[in-house]
């Protein structure tokens, strides 16, 4: 075999399922095809990190250390993978550094080799202490550099042009990384700019390079193919089932590419094939999650929004969630707006979520009326450097006259001791604790679930086969007529097709029979309730499956509603009944399309109330609190 041979990180149980089915698929749907996996002759298989720790306790009712630990007993000749965003681990702040020494150490000895490190911004000051706890715990350090652009939509331009990638990655070797990674979440590395910049890279730096793309421009095969021609050491592709779309380019077809020259991959072909076969015959069930919208496998619109498939499913979820996803193209045209205003930060978490959710909160409230509580943090420099300068208008509806701050991470009080006595009633197990330090909200639910204090929601638990059958009526063995008509309908979320016969009753009047195909033809799942806030200790969320009151049950003249103007969580009041308040003041703190959203009090007066309690999932326009004024 050529010492030159592509290696290839396999990306199925993790970024191909969290990319195309948003990070559903079940431990127990893996555990079969695991040591055939293993067998196949991947190079490193990525299993871990991204959303799956998040979706696993929120969505799953699974514990990712669990699944971690399982399949590394069923891979133990593949290296593993996961990906880690730097000081915010895998959630969506930046966490103490006791947390991030112990989130790292614990993944390593549960079974982590090669951790992908990142910044969403490409500052190498938010990394350094995740790659030091890597390199104390002895595994593999792959620094990823977030591929952008801007509106030119090619290298170059005033800020993501060659010099600036040959700075980060100068500055990723000098910090220990064993291997450097460009990372295009979007899918917008055009072909010959990929062969341009690891030419560049490979020139530059020592160190192996890896290309981590995305197929949802169509580009990806292709540059691909062009970063090998440049010498790329290293590239992800996904088994076919989960490849393409906005997962990345399938393996099948790079193998046969390859063969036969001097780069030519050490894969295992019919291993491959019993893979595809395995996910073929598991993946049906999960088809709605699958569902797309779109017939086209590709998403040309992307190099013109570069919206990352992901951000594009979550913008239309929160905008249906908000009865307003009739304003999804305003929307699209919102965000390179507010990207250029936030100085061009690349769209990868948890960036791409803040640009995302505050173009929502500019188009349906104005623009920057409403601020979320981490653009705000990211306009102070708590995030670290953005790539160009910030608005005017933006810094001055952020900040006012407050002052920057400093993204020095090392001045964070210590967070794993509180984490730890937060957990004590349920367990001592180190694991927990950084489930809790990582999600106090939704991890506190799970853990409670995990224990035996609280059953599992419905929703949690694994769907069967007959599950969607159940939900559709019987159909009638017969044939369509003529006067059959279809409609669309739409429940909680899902989208049926509703097909309606008129026939005559016995009576001989005319009468409509309506029949659902038992096939659904698009799911947009509605969640039960928000992300939870990343941040203090919260009360044991018993209420937060419980929405507040869409309406008063009276208002006196003088008394004046506080209402959430979107779907959301309730955090934590900054008041308390029998305040007095002035119009403007913070008043409560809503969780809504994945940000913190604070909400001023509308006009001067006294707290009466506090209706909605903290945790609870409320409605738009549902009651938070009463104001007499």
């Amino acid at each position: 075999m050529a010492a030159s041979t592509v290696k290839i990180t396999d990306t199925t149980l993790r970024d191909g399922h969290q990319s195309l089915m948003a990070t559903r698929l079940r431990l127990e749907d893996m555990m079969d095809i695991a040591p055939t996996m293993d067998a196949a002759g991947f190079d490193a298989m990525e299993v871990w990190g991204g959303a799956t720790f998040d979706a696993t306790t929120r969505f799953l009712g699974e514990d990712p250390w669990e699944r971690l630990r399982v399949l590394k007993s069923l891979i133990p000749n593949t290296p593993l993978s996961m990906l880690l965003r730097g000081q915010s681990l895998v959630g969506y702040r930046a966490y103490s550094n006791d947390v991030v020494d112990a989130f790292v150490a614990q993944s390593a000895e549960v079974g982590i080799d090669i951790f992908r490190v990142f910044d969403a911004l490409n500052d190498t000051a938010n990394v350094q202490r995740a790659a030091a706890a890597v390199k104390s715990a002895g595994k593999h350090l792959q620094m990823a550099i977030c591929y952008s652009v801007t509106e030119e939509g090619r290298l170059g331009g005033p800020y993501y042009n060659l010099d600036y990638y040959l700075g980060k990655a100068k500055d990723y070797e000098a910090i220990g990384a064993d291997s450097i990674c460009i990372k295009d979440m979007g899918g917008l590395l055009a072909p010959y700019d990929a062969y341009t910049l690891i030419g560049a890279l490979k020139k530059a730096v020592g160190v192996p390079l890896q290309l981590h793309t995305h197929y949802t421009s169509g580009m990806a095969a292709m540059s691909v193919l062009k970063a090998i021609e440049a010498g790329v050491d290293g590239v992800d592709t996904c088994c076919a089932p989960l490849a393409l779309r906005t997962a990345q380019p399938a393996i099948e077809p790079l193998l046969f590419s390859l063969r036969g020259g001097d780069r030519e991959l050490r894969i295992d072909f019919n291993k491959v094939l019993e893979i595809d076969d395995y996910f073929e015959s598991v993946l049906p069930k999960y088809h709605r999650e699958l569902q797309s919208a779109r017939v086209a496998v590709i998403d040309a619109r992307t190099l013109d929004h570069q919206i990352p498939g992901g951000m594009m499913s979550n913008l239309a979820s929160q905008l249906r969630e908000a009865d307003a996803i009739d304003r999804l193209d305003e929307v699209l045209a919102e965000i390179p707006r507010t990207r250029r205003d936030m100085g061009y930060p690349p769209l990868v978490t948890p960036l791409s979520q803040m640009t995302g959710s505050q173009a929502v909160n500019n188009v349906l409230f104005g623009r920057y009326e409403m601020i979320t509580g981490p653009v705000r943090d990211y306009v102070a420099g708590k995030y670290g450097t953005p790539p160009g300068e910030v608005s005017p208008i933006l810094r001055e509806r952020a900040l006012g006259n407050a002052p920057m701050e400093s993204a020095d991470y090392s001045q964070l009080p210590p967070e794993l001791d509180g984490a730890r006595d937060a957990v004590k009633h349920l367990s001592d197990n180190i694991e927990d604790a950084l489930i809790y330090a990582l999600y106090p909200t939704t991890g506190m639910t799970f853990l409670r679930i995990k224990h035996g204090l609280d059953p599992m929601p419905d929703e949690m638990k694994p769907r069967t086969d007959t599950d969607d059958a159940a939900t559709a009526s019987p159909q009638i063995d017969r044939e369509r007529s003529l006067d059959t008509r279809v409609f669309n309908v739409y429940v909680d979320g899902a989208h049926f097709e509703v097909e309606v016969e008129p026939h005559e009753n016995d009576s001989g009047a005319a009468v409509q029979t309506a029949t659902a195909r038992a096939t659904t033809v698009s799911r947009g799942r509605r969640s039960r309730r928000q992300r939870a806030a990343d941040t203090a200790p919260t009360p044991e969320p018993k209420s937060q499956r419980e929405s507040a009151s869409a309406s008063p049950t009276a208002l006196a003249a003088n008394e004046v509603a506080v209402v959430a103007p979107i779907p959301g969580v309730v955090l934590r009041y900054a008041v308390e009944a029998g305040q007095t308040v002035t119009e403007g003041d913070d008043f409560v703190v809503l969780e809504a399309m994945k940000m913190e959203n604070t909400l001023p009090a509308p006009t001067s007066g006294v707290v009466k109330a506090l209706v909605a309690d903290i945790g609870a999932t409320v409605a738009r326009d549902a009651v938070l609190a009463v104001i007499s004024t």
